[in-house]
């Protein structure tokens, strides 16, 4: 068994990655960045990356179409745009939310995508023509993500209601609900299997619950920061998790335990995400790069992949995730268990791979016109990279502040309005006090 390796890297975006997402057969990697671009990085050796340009404000998710026809991505600027990934950069936008749009997926059977926005809502189209079909209303504050079950039948989320919840797409009901009361979910992943989903919160902790039974299967705590993004490898036996500890943790799910950590960026990781096959994995941070992975660890289970082929509705039920028997109630509450000790993979203290592809900017092509500078500031969980080295400002603070200033620009738009009502009662109580003065003075003439 080897130990995961760099095989690539790519630079090109100008501030903090936000989301990966592999192309279905990886011969592609899509990238969302606080720099408002999209791009698509090409593996295919001497091909060119290609840098899309046409949002108005961050990126803040990326998504391969299941046939890799489209990538679509969701933005700070409201919108959401369907990109053909082809030096062409042809691409068409809709007005997805009101607010922020936070993230956004194709179904399985790319027929529908799911949007997630600092609106509260969560909103199903259709990919042709995106036709808005209809949306879940439930959350109290802001949904920083919603996920496809691989079966298309569910849709989960998360948000800062410090709820994560589960929908189910025919009746249109929440099914369950799932409260976090130490924080929110920054991310959340379904298995492979449809049973189980995992999440990633700000309060660093990584759980697995079982979606069929409602109960916690796994609680890991093996990070000392939020954790931002998560990723399950295909076979379903492994979960990958970025955090803003400057480290990327991967898990052992069968033996409930820490497998190794993952040192490479300088600063957050903010981004991960496995390809469909799980040979590799692709990893983004406040560092403005993106590093390229090959998984090596899992080279025995190629074989014996249930999840990697094959359609959602023919792949057998997972049974195999263990609510372990270490920490309190018998749910892993841990980094460490097991007889082996969790390894660490350091690329900053190893001499660089002359072997790992590397991509700068001199590769890549810009496709698109410049974004219109925007003046809208939204709180969110990625800090731009400009701002590391000035000030570091606590999440929860920063984000009570923006609460308080949502509250008086509302306050402030309510005085508006009733301003508009004083002045509209003045105005006819004017014309009353002028009608009755006529008619005194008709009176008297009289």
């Amino acid at each position: 068994m080897s130990d995961p390796s760099l095989d690539r890297n790519f630079k090109g975006h100008k501030d903090t990655i936000t989301s990966v997402d592999f192309h279905p057969t990886s011969k592609q990697l899509a990238s969302g960045s606080l720099d408002s671009c999209l791009m698509v990085w090409n593996f295919k050796p001497q091909a060119r990356a290609y840098r899309f340009v046409g949002h108005e404000d961050a990126v803040l998710g990326v998504n391969f179409s299941p046939n890799g026809q489209l990538v679509a991505s969701a933005s700070r600027d409201k919108t959401v745009r369907l990109w053909i990934p082809s030096v062409k950069g042809e691409s068409t936008v809709f007005k997805a939310h009101t607010a922020t749009v936070r993230s956004v997926e194709f179904s399985v059977d790319g027929q529908n995508l799911v949007t997630a926005s600092d609106d509260k809502t969560i909103k199903v189209w259709t990919v042709h023509r995106q036709k808005f079909q209809y949306s879940f209303n439930q959350h109290s504050n802001w949904v920083r993500i919603a996920r496809f079950s691989p079966d298309g039948r569910i849709i989960a989320s998360g948000s800062d209601d410090k709820t994560t919840r589960l929908f189910d797409r025919n009746s249109r009901d929440c099914i369950h609900t799932f409260h976090e009361p130490a924080s929110y979910v920054n991310d959340l992943a379904f298995h492979p299997s449809g049973t189980c989903l995992a999440t990633g919160s700000n309060d660093s902790s990584v759980k697995i619950y079982d979606i069929r039974m409602y109960k916690l299967l796994q609680h890991y705590q093996a990070h000392s920061n939020a954790v931002n993004s998560i990723s399950f490898h295909s076979s379903g036996n492994f979960l990958i998790s970025a955090s803003a500890d400057a480290t990327m943790k991967i898990y052992d799910l069968l033996e409930g335990r820490l497998f190794y950590t993952l040192h490479g960026h300088n600063g957050h990781v903010t981004a991960v995400a496995f390809n469909k096959s799980g040979d590799s994995f692709a990893s983004g941070g406040s560092d403005e790069q993106i590093l390229v992975w090959k998984t090596n660890f899992d080279a025995e289970l190629e074989d014996a992949n249930p999840y990697s082929s094959g359609t959602a509705d023919n792949r057998p039920l997972d049974t195999s995730i263990p609510r372990t028997t270490g920490g309190k109630k018998g749910i892993h509450t841990g980094g460490g268990g097991g007889t082996r000790a969790p390894l660490e993979v350091n690329l900053q203290s190893r001499p660089f791979d002359m072997n790992a592809h590397f991509t700068g900017p001199a590769d890549i092509t810009d496709v698109g016109g410049p974004p219109t500078p925007s003046s809208d500031h939204h709180y969110d969980p990625f800090t731009r990279s400009s701002d590391h080295h000035h000030h570091h400002t606590s999440p929860q603070l920063t984000q009570t502040m923006e609460q308080v200033i949502g509250q008086l620009d509302i306050l402030t738009k309510t005085v508006a309005i009733l301003e508009q009502r004083l002045t509209m009662t003045e105005n006819k109580l004017k014309e009353v006090i002028d009608k009755q003065d006529r008619h005194l003075l008709e009176s008297q003439f009289e």
